[in-house]
């Protein structure tokens, strides 16, 4: 497929700020609504191998989104590198993995299994609750440099953060998502991370499991360049503006709004596989 209208270019633009402006507000949910915002908005819905296509082109500009908006968290010391370079660096194979189960999965398949996945993680966006966590080794002082926390980090601490990964990794590249919503809480849990540094440092894995997961579908020809590039240029705006946001906005209020509006996404779209609208 190609872009053959304004509107499909206008629509790809839109779905990209949607997105970026999602992972730089709260460090996910954008991903896991790009997808059916490719098919439903911009109209893929009737390509060939719509699926996979869909997931491959959205994976590889969420990834490129979120190393963009990692960068911008960075510059605001919301970031620990090298906890996120390990969450990263071993959740790659689960995703890579992950990446080939999902492009041998049918298409119809696929698709029920993502609509499931969105709810299930709509409902748990909405429902979570999170309680700052002050004083924990990697916000005692904020004006330290980011890279000299590496120093602060134990063997067991490195342990927990890679099998987190790993498991992470895999759903994210099955799924063709960023996997925000599950990296997040998996730093708070593995890392000791607070809210705020977790969500910065997941933008590393964000950005690596979707890179990863899209080249693998490129390679067989499952990625659309040019509405991968729309979805980029339409991110790096959106991330600008969440970012800027993050530090003042209800961020719990903005959960449960985006936890219900996911869970919605994901009705219609099981619907709509199912043939029943």
């Amino acid at each position: 497929m190609t872009l053959v209208s304004l509107y499909q270019v206008l629509a790809s633009l839109v779905s990209g700020l949607i997105v970026g402006f999602s992972l730089g507000l709260i460090g996910g949910g954008g991903s896991i609504l790009a997808v059916p915002l490719l098919l439903y908005f911009v109209g893929l819905e009737n390509a060939p191998d719509a699926a996979h296509v869909a997931i491959g082109t959205t994976a590889l500009a969420v990834g490129v989104n979120a190393y963009i908006n990692s960068f911008m968290q960075l510059r605001k010391k919301n970031v620990s590198p090298c906890i996120g370079l390990v969450f990263a660096g071993v959740g790659l194979f689960g995703s890579l993995t992950g990446a080939y189960l999902g492009r041998i999965t049918p298409g119809k398949s696929l698709l029920t299994y993502f609509a499931i996945a969105m709810i299930t993680l709509g409902v748990y966006m909405a429902a979570r609750r999170e309680a700052p966590r002050a004083g924990t080794i990697h916000e005692v002082d904020r004006v330290v440099k980011a890279f000299e926390e590496c120093r602060r980090i134990t063997k067991g601490t490195t342990v927990k953060v890679g099998f987190f990964g790993f498991l992470v990794g895999l759903l994210s590249g099955y799924f063709g998502i960023g996997g925000g919503f599950l990296i997040v809480p998996s730093l708070m849990f593995s890392a000791g991370l607070c809210i705020t540094r977790a969500i910065g440092t997941s933008l590393i894995s964000v950005g690596t499991f979707g890179v990863a997961s899209g080249v693998e579908y490129a390679l067989t020809g499952h990625v659309i360049p040019s509405i991968a590039f729309l979805y980029v240029l339409g991110g790096v705006v959106g991330g600008y503006l969440g970012t800027n946001l993050s530090v003042k906005a209800p961020r719990d209020k903005l959960r449960v709004l985006y936890g219900l509006i996911t869970v919605s996404v994901g009705f219609y779209m099981l619907a709509k596989v199912q043939g029943l609208i």
